[in-house]
């Protein structure tokens, strides 16, 4: 009796031995999406281009941690575009813009050499000083609002002229949100019958493909005013 009962314990000990062996040399899966929504820094000049150019015009300078529009633009055909297209996905930066200043964050936006500039296709964060701009505004052309289409919210809190400013754009399967320091002041959706009215009327009528895209560039634009980005950076959903 003890040889047998010391003959099952041996062959309980080898089954678990090999159970343990077999264990460890299963093969680790890999992870097809890690680093899919990694954050990604745009802080780098080789990361932008001029639209519809090979390379940053020189009304643009990305160094010490900024990148500055000089303004010598005017208010056409000195943006920049990512290198990178995006369709889901989080952007963050910080900006603040001269006296009386125009610019803008665009996003979607489709290159090609039959259009002369970003907003053509792709929509708008705009950026204004929107107390002191030298010309009357309406809210759908100040600070925060997708440009020409939905305004700010009363929860839109802006700061003064040479202060940095926190902006967050949010695009996820054709829902948008548009945040300002730390508020979220704005936010449609691409399929409701809403924007579909918005972009079929107004200043869109004068460009049939405002907006058809979900895939494109990131901009920004120089509208002939001096403003300035940092901690630029963006993840894809």
């Amino acid at each position: 009796m003890k040889i047998l009962m010391g003959m099952a314990c041996m062959i309980l000990m080898v089954s678990a031995c090999k159970q343990k062996m077999k264990q460890e040399v299963q093969p680790v899966q890999e992870n097809t999406e890690l680093g899919a929504s990694d954050w990604v820094s745009l802080m780098d000049s080789t990361k932008w281009r001029g639209y519809n150019m090979d390379h940053l015009p020189n009304n643009w300078v990305i160094a010490n941690g900024v990148i500055e529009c000089l303004g010598k633009a005017g208010d056409m055909g000195g943006d920049i575009i990512t290198n990178e297209q995006f369709e889901n996905f989080e952007l963050q930066l910080e900006w603040k813009i001269s006296k009386g200043g125009n610019s803008g964050v665009f996003y979607n936006v489709v290159e090609d050499t039959i259009y002369h500039s970003p907003y053509q296709t792709g929509p708008e964060y705009q950026i204004l000083d929107d107390v002191g701009f030298p010309e009357p505004i309406e809210d759908w052309q100040k600070t925060g609002a997708d440009y020409a289409m939905f305004v700010a919210n009363n929860k839109k809190i802006l700061k003064p002229v040479g202060e940095w400013n926190a902006t967050i754009i949010k695009v996820n399967n054709g829902k948008v949100e548009h945040w300002l320091n730390g508020e979220m002041i704005v936010a449609f959706d691409r399929a409701s019958e809403e924007w579909k009215e918005k972009r079929n009327s107004g200043k869109w009528t004068d460009y049939p493909d405002y907006g058809k895209s979900n895939m494109g560039h990131l901009a920004l634009q120089d509208h002939g005013a001096g403003v300035w980005f940092k901690n630029v950076k963006v993840k894809r959903l």
